[in-house]
């Protein structure tokens, strides 16, 4: 007989993620799936070949705790380089195993049950589930469509005196958006007059469009020793499977996200260390190169959704675009919308409503996230399908 003891309230409270549930409608009814968001090329060959040879040659027992030298060098080289941030590569650089881990260390060592923390929706899935399990509180302040703009007024009514952080997310997943000087000062000064930190994912630092530049909220002054900030090799490299990730941050925050990371993975994969290693290290025409090849592909599905009726909004960065479906006069919401063309424009595409609270009010029901990371023949059938179906 099977134990009717209640298990973890917030694990346990959750359903299948709306990921789950369009790639597994996309594969029933032989969809393009440009719900999902990674790419469907790997990586630089010299990456992968030099993991692979290391994977070969070894070592491949347990490495270094906070990571392989090499690759806490490369990401203090490559913090200085790009962004003229100073960290001691032997106490302010974590290695973790993917993004989402290092999300978790943040969080985890930051927050206690009590405090509160701020997210700005629509927000990455796993920043709520992570808060909430530390016993902490999330206020969600949200940017508004179409252009995505952050309100002071709004912004501020979410601090007070139990905020102990925000996670700021820029260049942001889902919406695009690259958040603008004003708004990143706006967010400092808020955290000095309310004494919070902020973990920063900047996962797609290294994929913005039309000559933006990527701006770091630890950059700013008095923000160095309030920010925790967070890559990604999957991203940068287009190497989603590796799961590497890294934080950059000030010893007094790192030497306890440190302890959350050994409990979790504790370490990762050395040889998938030694390739990102040097992929960092690579000239800085790569970096650009992946931007204007993902700006080429945004702009390509950009001219096919505006071609059959749907407006889209800014695409400042990342792998995604929304698209305003209202104008359709679709008699549903926007999950109905992305099921529907999901079975019969034979496209995926994912709802925008699932990335904000579930408390949350005035959540917008006519928006949809496409990924346009993807094979140019893959980007030319699904274009092909929408503009068959739509007309």
């Amino acid at each position: 007989m099977s134990s009717a003891r209640p298990l973890n309230q917030v694990y346990s409270g959750l359903g299948t993620t709306v990921f789950t549930v369009m790639s597994g409608l996309a594969v029933e009814h032989q969809a393009i799936n440009l719900g999902q968001g990674f790419p469907d090329v790997d990586g630089p060959e010299e990456v992968r070949r030099l993991a692979a040879e290391r994977l070969i040659d070894g070592p491949n027992q347990y490495p270094p705790m906070t990571g392989i030298a090499e690759l806490r060098q490369a990401v203090a080289a490559h913090d200085k380089t790009c962004y003229g941030l100073d960290y001691d590569w032997q106490s302010e650089v974590i290695v973790t195993s993917g993004a989402t881990e290092a999300l978790s260390d943040c969080i985890m060592a930051l927050l206690n049950a009590g405090d509160e923390a701020i997210i700005i929706e629509p927000f990455y899935d796993c920043y709520l589930p992570q808060i909430e399990q530390t016993g902490a509180t999330v206020r969600a302040v949200s940017v508004t469509p179409p252009d995505w703009t952050l309100s002071e007024e709004a912004l501020r009514a979410v601090f007070n005196e139990k905020t102990k952080a925000i996670i700021l997310n820029t260049p942001m997943n889902p919406a695009s958006k690259v958040f603008t000087s004003e708004e990143l000062q706006l967010i400092a000064g808020l955290l000095e007059e309310f004494d919070a930190y902020a973990i920063c994912d900047e996962v797609y630092e290294h994929l913005t469009f039309d000559g933006r530049s990527h701006v770091p909220l630890a950059t700013l002054p008095g923000m160095r020793e309030r920010c925790l900030r967070i890559g990604s090799a999957g991203k940068t490299f287009s190497l989603t499977g590796w799961k590497v990730g890294y934080i950059s941050g000030p010893e007094h925050l790192t030497s306890v996200v440190a302890k959350a990371h050994q409990f979790v993975t504790f370490t990762t994969c050395p040889a998938l260390q030694y390739g990102v290693a040097h992929g960092l290290g690579m000239d800085r025409g790569y970096f650009d190169g992946l931007a204007a090849e993902l700006q080429r592909k945004r702009d390509f599905l950009r001219e096919t959704l505006e071609g059959i009726g749907l407006p889209v909004l800014p695409c400042e960065g990342t792998y995604f675009m929304t698209a305003d479906i209202s104008r359709f006069g679709f008699n549903g919401s926007d999950y109905d919308f992305c099921r529907h063309i999901t079975a019969n424009a034979k496209v995926a595409a994912v709802p925008m409503s699932v990335f904000y609270h579930p408390d949350s009010k005035d959540v917008p029901n006519s928006l949809v996230r496409f990924c346009f990371c993807k094979k140019d023949d893959v980007m030319a059938e699904a274009a092909e399908r929408l503009n068959k179906y739509f007309g």
